[in-house]
């Protein structure tokens, strides 16, 4: 039961909620994010057609991603929808609660790096949200960039010095763009040529960049950067300068592409 001074959830959002009792009509919930205010799922809610069985579909203890359908701030009712949830707005709120409490467990650490009080950790979030959506975007913008972006917070040294410290646990996303190289030469020594124009190609990109002998004429070539505009930064000079040497060496240069592949941060 919500309390005077309890925050209600709007219409229309999408909240994280526990299935704690199970009845013939649907089931009771927790919303989890609103301190485990209840609300109903009603069983006309819970999937498209004619469900017979609630136990089919949820589950107690089970957590779910629902649909605010209707709030009744004076009797405390909140009604919810689980049919009406889409994959893509179930993956954003799984994600972002992923998000949320990795950056809980990150401040937990800065806390104890830096011996920082309650109110040291309250009054940083506060300061981490006039830049911030998320505290985890701040370790993961610290990983990406660099602890100077942090220098407008005007934070203290040893708070600095302990956030550098707990974001290198972060794995920073990337990306990856590859594809076939169709590369030939008909000079004696032909293949010292090739190998020589892919390492100098490459240059000083070597460990952003890997290339593979699938088998003659085929070499597959992938470039990893922090996002696609970094990485067809990386790959364009490189293409331009394989096929100049080859050519120059009166070889022939043909590139074709491969998926893309992204990867998460952890």
């Amino acid at each position: 039961m919500a309390t005077e001074s309890q925050e209600l959830p709007e219409i229309g959002e999408i909240v994280i909620a526990t299935i704690t009792k199970l009845t013939d009509h649907g089931a009771y919930v927790s919303l989890d994010e609103y301190s485990g205010l209840q609300g109903f799922l009603h069983i006309s809610e819970i999937a498209p057609g004619w469900v017979r069985s609630v136990s089919k579909f949820v589950k107690e203890g089970e957590k779910k991603v629902l649909l605010v359908k209707k709030v009744n701030p004076n009797r405390s009712e909140i009604d919810l929808s689980l049919k009406q949830v889409s994959k893509e707005q179930q993956k954003k709120k799984l994600l972002e609660v992923k998000r949320i409490e990795k950056g809980k467990t990150f401040l937990e650490n800065v806390k104890e790096i830096a011996g920082l009080s309650d109110n040291d950790i309250e009054k940083l979030e506060d300061v981490i949200f006039s830049k911030y959506d998320f505290v985890y975007d701040m370790f993961l913008d610290v990983v990406t960039k660099g602890i100077a972006v942090l220098d407008e917070l005007k934070l203290a040294k040893k708070t600095v010095s302990a956030i550098e410290e707990v974001s290198t646990k972060i794995k920073p996303p990337s990306v990856e763009i590859r594809g076939i190289s169709e590369i030939t030469c008909n000079k004696s020594d032909g293949v010292e040529v090739i190998k020589n124009a892919l390492l100098d190609a490459i240059g000083e990109q070597k460990a952003n960049v890997n290339v593979v002998y699938i088998g003659a004429p085929k070499y597959r070539i992938t470039v990893k950067g922090q996002d696609f505009k970094t990485a067809e930064r990386m790959l364009k000079p490189i293409l331009d300068k394989l096929q100049k040497t080859v050519e120059k060496n009166h070889g022939t240069f043909n590139f074709t592409r491969e998926e893309s592949k992204k990867t998460r941060e952890g």
